[in-house]
């Protein structure tokens, strides 16, 4: 179903309430023996098996008596966590309160990699499940049950959704602690919607939330190795070429644990050019001579906002998987959205890991009257972030949607050259970024062949 067909379906429910659910392409069987990141015992996390016959009926009577009094809001609370695949809306949530409470750029990746780690090992985990238990969805007990909402080709328990819900919830409440009942409710919102919808029984929204939460807290314990760091030392080089600055941001995220990568170091780059060199005046001189229209001035500054260092990726992605309907696949989904993520984490540290072994200079430190776009961000210059995160993330989506190839890498082009555009980065600062964001991408897309 594309896009606009599946826009045009979930109107229909609301208006209607009794469209029947749409067919859906099979989502992969297989999916239960897909690598994952953190789970290394699937048996140890597989629900016990769903209720008996007996059982069943009972509950099918509930989800009959709950489908006959739906109203307006529970066709609209459908509607809402129906819309793409079962990652989309928690993504959209993590985003939102970004914006709400911004982090620094590194945390921000590192959320989004924990986010999308922890569904797609949780829904490898309940596709194992599905397979296992082979459990009838309402429908096929009860034919001429009005089910409003797109559901995957799939055994029903357990709830695909309530295991997205349980471990993108999870994560979420673990990094922003003050709302954590918040994201607990929203998650209990999508399973009570699945049951409402008709499309599950409540002990499949009940075991896949349990399911969704015992894997985010696999990931969790990952995550806290990380913020258990001992606090940087405090140490800032001086002298000619070296960064100038207090309080630099996140210098332990040169230290964190990479997904991929054998070691932070492992990608590191050859030295920054020298301070003094003629190459360097060079490139200074490029920076210098930029002619600031208000396009190139807009673009920088888009660049430099969540929605095009964060966002627009994932937007991107997204209307390639409604296109394409891999919404209606929400392993293979999840795991395009794990790759993307855990590239964008792993470029950050290794760019991390450059930026505070060498403590390069930024433009503004050669000329002190250099006029940028915006205020230069406060940490060493050498490699670009926005290089290496964006080349990173754009090569994975070339991968896993090769007619889009050209367009992604042009988007990632423009990211590139704002930098310079922006008057932040050096040329060969780039280059260099480039270079880790390939290099990373080409480790993430080889993690699972």
């Amino acid at each position: 179903m594309n896009m606009f067909a599946r826009c045009f379906f979930l109107l229909a429910v609301v208006l209607a309430g009794c469209v029947p659910a749409p067919t859906s392409p099979r989502a992969a069987p297989d999916a239960g023996s897909w690598p994952t990141w953190v789970v290394t015992d699937v048996d140890a996390v597989r629900p016990a098996a769903p209720p008996d016959q007996a059982a069943t009926q009972t509950e099918l009577k509930e989800v009959q008596t709950l489908v006959a009094g739906r109203d307006q809001a529970a066709l609209q609370q459908i509607a809402y966590w129906d819309s793409g695949s079962p990652s989309y809306r928690w993504i959209e949530i993590a985003f939102a309160q970004n914006r709400a409470t911004p982090a620094s750029a590194p945390r921000v990746f590192r959320m989004m990699s924990l986010l999308n780690v922890a569904i797609y090992d949780a829904l490898v985990v309940a596709w194992d499940a599905k397979y296992a238990y082979n459990r009838a969805r309402p429908e096929a007990l009860a034919p001429g049950l009005s089910v409003v909402a797109q559901h995957t080709n799939s055994p029903s328990y357990p709830s695909e959704h309530a295991v997205a819900a349980g471990a993108a919830s999870t994560v979420l409440a673990y990094i922003y602690p003050d709302l954590a009942q918040d994201f607990l409710d929203k998650a209990q919102a999508v399973a009570d919607s699945r049951v409402l919808a008709g499309a599950h029984f409540p002990s499949d929204v009940a075991a896949g939330l349990e399911l969704g939460r015992q894997v985010a807290e696999q990931v969790i314990a990952r995550a806290q190795v990380d913020d258990a760091l001992p606090a940087w030392d405090g140490v800032i080089p001086t002298g000619p070429g070296h960064w100038i600055g207090e309080k630099p941001a996140e210098p332990n995220a040169a230290k964190w644990q990479p997904w991929v990568l054998a070691a932070p170091d492992a990608v590191r780059p050859v030295p920054p050019l020298a301070h003094d060199s003629p190459e360097l005046a060079a490139e200074l001189q490029e920076v210098m001579a930029i002619t600031h229209t208000f396009a190139i001035d807009q673009k920088a500054m888009w660049w430099q906002s969540a929605e095009g260092v964060f966002e627009n990726w994932y937007t991107f992605a997204s209307l390639r998987m409604f296109e394409q309907g891999l919404d209606a696949d929400p392993v293979a989904a999840a795991r395009a959205y794990a790759l993307m993520s855990v590239a964008q984490h792993d470029a950050v540290i290794a760019c991390w890991d450059a930026k505070y072994t060498y403590w390069s200079l930024r433009p503004i430190h050669m000329e002190p009257a250099l006029k940028t776009v915006f205020a230069t961000p406060n940490y060493p210059s050498y490699p670009s972030g926005h290089a290496c995160v964006s080349n990173a993330i754009a090569e994975v989506i070339a991968a896993e949607f090769p007619a889009y190839a050209e367009a992604i890498r042009a988007r990632a082009a423009e990211a590139y050259e704002s930098r310079i555009w922006a008057g932040i980065h050096f040329r060969h600062e780039m280059v260099a970024g480039k270079d880790i964001g390939v290099t990373v991408a080409q480790q993430v897309l080889a993690w699972d062949d």
